[in-house]
């Protein structure tokens, strides 16, 4: 049995764009939590920072996630989006405890 991956996506959106960029992460949630392999897919936004956005997902396998990452919805919140986020880091993290 494989271990599932789990991973955590950190956007940063443009300070005059923070509702923008929020409308169009939670267009993603719905869609990404039916595919295949998706275990987990939560969108969280900083408290102390609205212009920051993380998405905590586990995924049963790499390559389940690169489905995730090459499907339709994906791609059309990277086009909508073009221009309105600063920064965004996708980190690959294991349990250790």
């Amino acid at each position: 049995m494989t271990t599932p991956l789990t991973l955590v996506a950190n956007i940063e959106a443009k300070a005059e764009q923070v509702e923008f960029v929020k409308s169009e992460l939670l267009k993603l949630v719905a869609p990404t939590r039916l595919e295949a392999g998706c275990i987990q897919y939560d969108l969280h936004q900083d408290n102390n920072n609205p212009v920051l956005f993380t998405f905590v997902e586990t995924w049963e396998s790499k390559a389940l996630l690169q489905a995730h990452l090459n499907s339709p919805h994906l791609a059309m919140y990277v086009q909508a989006t073009e221009g309105a986020v600063v920064n965004f880091k996708l980190n690959e993290i294991t349990k250790i405890a």
